[in-house]
């Protein structure tokens, strides 16, 4: 089931939003260009400061007593990661000698989607359709069907409760003679089912305020409300059926396990190590890891967070520059086949344009940091902006000598 809307913009009206568009369009120009900047001489920065890390890191095969020696040294140890503390989920029954208790959430919902389709009309006015599908799906919270475009959607969604998603971490949690802070305890994943035990009464309680809460929505009475399977409860009719407003909650635990990790001694606990740069530096790995494997880990992270971040650097600065000359295709829509000519001129220039200015303010700043690497790119970059206004040149010749 979809629906379906159609507006129509006019021409002067599409050249206004161009002109509006040439201001969000330097503005993600500028952001995109300080991204790429930024994060050049971060991946320098986070770089070095790994390595000086790892020229620092004191090997410990045992830390089963506090060495007063290595106060204030940064270590690479493993050791069983350990507490005695019991985190408990009332709501649930719950209660697990553990060192986090997760609660995870969902709501069945209608989901709205869109897929818009635009077509230009002659006289520079543009037709624009946008079709609205619904879907039913488990939402990690409440979609709000007010929003709705279609009318018969608008009050389609409700839930049968509203639970608050959480995590509860242990707070004394030993390694070895030390005791971890809470960065530390954060960073220990392996989560398992932790199975519910809801008793009795409590589970009539639940019935009960699922039926309640039925009942005001002017949902008609049902069976069981409430189903329990392991480390998973239901509300709702059926759980392999489920019906718009069933809630889903997944309970799990994170056990006491062995890891590895790398950080500052500091008394008889933890704390990140900050290198000469000012950059921080720790790293928690589950299991027993050699200091060699995590510090490898780290910069390679590091690679793969600085190409993200160019990629994303470099689609502001091409979709901003876009922007700013918007206003170009939009003049020639008045005879539609021309506009798309001109606006896929404009797409290709703003694309080749971005991608050498990227270059360019790589290249800058690698100038700072890594010199020779910046020349070259720098060269690189040039030579690409010399061989674009050459092509071009040679183009608009052609038909004089033709």
């Amino acid at each position: 089931m979809s629906y379906t809307e159609t507006t129509t913009t006019g021409y002067g009206d599409r050249l206004m939003k161009a002109l509006k568009g040439v201001a969000g369009g330097f503005m993600m120009f500028i952001i995109g260009t300080g991204l790429l900047f930024w994060n050049e001489g971060n991946y320098v920065k986070t770089k070095k400061s790994i390595q000086e890390a790892q020229g620092v890191t004191v090997q410990v095969d045992d830390v089963s007593n506090v060495d007063p020696a290595l106060n204030g040294k940064l270590i690479h140890a493993s050791a069983f990661a350990n507490t005695e503390d019991v985190l408990t989920d009332e709501l649930f029954g719950i209660s697990e000698k553990a060192i986090a208790i997760n609660r995870k959430v969902e709501y069945f919902q209608y989901v709205e989607k869109s897929k818009t389709e635009k077509r230009d009309k002659l006289g520079g006015g543009q037709e624009t359709t946008t079709t609205y599908t619904y879907e039913q799906e488990w939402s990690d919270k409440p979609v709000q069907s007010s929003q709705f475009k279609d009318p018969a959607h608008k009050s389609s969604n409700f839930i049968l409760a509203q639970v608050e998603a959480k995590k509860e971490l242990a707070k004394d949690v030993t390694f070895g003679g030390y005791k971890l802070p809470l960065f530390i305890i954060s960073s220990i994943k392996g989560d398992i089912p932790a199975e519910v035990k809801l008793s009795p009464d409590r589970q009539r309680q639940w019935e009960q305020t699922i039926a309640q809460n039925r009942s005001g929505l002017g949902l008609q009475a049902a069976g069981q409300l409430v189903h329990v399977s392991n480390n998973v409860v239901y509300f709702g009719r059926s759980t392999v059926n489920p019906s718009i407003g069933d809630v889903r909650i997944t309970l799990s635990k994170v056990l006491p396990a062995d890891i590895s990790i790398i950080a500052k001694v500091t008394g008889s606990s933890f704390e990140q190590y900050t290198a000469a740069n000012k950059k921080t530096f720790s790293r928690v790995d589950m299991g027993t890891v050699s200091a060699e494997s995590m510090f490898a880990d780290a910069q390679s992270e590091n690679t793969m967070i600085t190409w993200l971040l160019r990629l994303g650097g470099l689609i502001l600065v091409v979709v901003g520059l876009r922007m700013m000359f918007e206003i170009l295709p939009a003049l020639f829509k008045v005879v539609p086949f021309l506009g798309t000519i001109v606006g896929a001129g404009i797409g290709l220039v703003c694309g080749v344009v971005g991608f050498a200015w990227s270059l360019i303010i790589i290249a800058i700043a690698w100038l700072f940091y890594r010199p020779i690497i910046g020349i070259a790119l720098l060269v690189i970059a040039i030579a690409g902006i010399w061989y674009l206004k050459k092509k071009s040149k040679a183009k608009a010749q052609a038909p004089a000598e033709a």
